[in-house]
């Protein structure tokens, strides 16, 4: 990239700086939960209108944006942002001039700041559209939050695959990180988010004579404590895995021994073979532990996202951008993934790309909380990068 052109690319990044902040504070105070997006898909649209840039709705919510750069090619680049937000009731100092205005929703994960980020890009592509060869995608999807998983489900619909996509890129706020640092890697990055749902039923009664019952409280409580050996014993120390639950719901009051528990988790990992294993376990040790103490239960194994995995020459390619854009010191090569989960795997089914994380967490902004906590937050100064960086890709992939 000669310096001019770098230099042109900062500068139509910082002049719509403020047009994300007020689109990500907007897109915040008026969060929509997975495939409910219809307000923020309408506010899409009608800034992708402004622009002149036409669009097509494969799904039900959400759009992808048609950029054709005026110079003629057959390349196809995509760019994807997610749009959901979570079921979260948020809090937080920090977002108190624009927090969420839908009581128990919030953007908690940073979909908002990638919606404002890539309508940030779709900007300044506009305004280089002489350097743009063949054509741009912008990839608005909703459901990123909730299986099936949006970009499943587009992928489904066979729409992207009848542009003749040539590769894809998505980027993710990563909170653990100083705006202007990213971390990306070739090969596996994210893991595969598996879901299960637990059901114990046992006998309800009276708290004071606890042997005429069947507590599934005490059956229920076994069973967290009795799965934290999988992991440990059963999976090969080399490997990774996670087993979590998330929410158990069981009894009405102090005593009463209620009829039944209700318990949901998720297993994250990286190869679908120690999915099986360790969905095979859960149901042994469940089976085991309620029948032993004279109850039944239901289980239900949720196969959820598959490994996000990326392939070498776009990840060369975003490591290469940011540095000739940033600098050696704002790239970071990851040496391992992460255990979260991410639908942008389905898109690698398909076509080559990349998927990276930007940083979006500092002090000075309160925003250094992780995703899916109540006081989630993104810095400012996470466009000034993660746009720049969209539009190199963009324009040299």
């Amino acid at each position: 990239m000669s310096m001019l052109f770098r230099k042109r690319i900062l500068e139509l990044t910082n002049n719509y700086v403020p047009y994300m902040i007020e689109t990500r504070r907007y897109l915040h105070q008026n969060p929509e939960v997975s495939y409910k997006e219809f307000e923020t898909t309408k506010f899409i649209e009608n800034e992708l209108n402004k622009l002149g840039i036409p669009f097509k709705n494969p799904l039900e919510t959400g759009c992808v944006g048609i950029l054709k750069g005026r110079k003629n090619s057959d390349k196809v680049i995509a760019l994807r942002a997610d749009i959901d937000a979570l079921p979260i009731e948020e809090v937080g100092e920090a977002k108190a001039d624009f927090i969420s205005q839908n009581a128990g929703v919030a953007h908690c994960c940073g979909h908002d700041a990638h919606t404002s980020n890539l309508l940030g890009v779709a900007k300044i592509l506009s305004d280089l559209k002489a350097d743009i060869e063949g054509t741009v995608l912008l990839v608005f999807q909703p459901g990123e939050e909730k299986l099936p998983g949006g970009g499943r489900l587009l992928c489904e619909t066979g729409f992207l695959q009848a542009q003749k996509v040539q590769a894809i890129y998505g980027l993710h706020t990563d909170p653990s990180m100083q705006p202007g640092i990213i971390a990306t890697k070739t090969g596996p990055i994210m893991g595969s988010p598996d879901e299960f749902e637990v059901d114990i039923f046992g006998k309800g009664g009276h708290a004071a004579k606890p042997h005429e019952a069947i507590d599934p409280i005490v059956i229920a409580s076994q069973f967290v404590t009795s799965i934290q050996t999988i992991v440990s014993r059963n999976i090969d120390p080399t490997d990774s895995a996670v087993v979590t639950i998330g929410k158990i719901e069981g009894g009405t009051a102090h005593n009463i021994i209620p009829e039944s528990v209700r318990m949901l988790g998720t297993v994250r990992t990286l190869t679908k073979e120690t999915a099986n294993l360790i969905a095979n376990r859960l149901e042994q040790q469940l089976k085991g532990i309620t029948e032993a103490a004279g109850g039944s239960y239901s289980f239900r194994f949720n196969r959820g996202y598959p490994v996000v995995t990326n392939t070498k020459t776009e990840a060369d390619l975003v490591l290469s951008s940011m540095r000739d854009l940033f600098g050696d010191s704002s790239v970071i090569e990851l040496e391992k993934p992460i255990m979260a989960g991410e639908d942008f795997a389905f898109y690698q089914d398909h076509f080559p790309s990349a998927f990276f994380f930007a940083g979006s967490g500092s002090p000075d902004s309160d925003s250094q909380y992780v995703w899916h906590h109540p006081k989630y937050n993104v810095d400012d100064r996470f466009f000034e990068y993660a746009a720049a960086l969209m539009v190199s890709v963009a324009l040299n992939g």
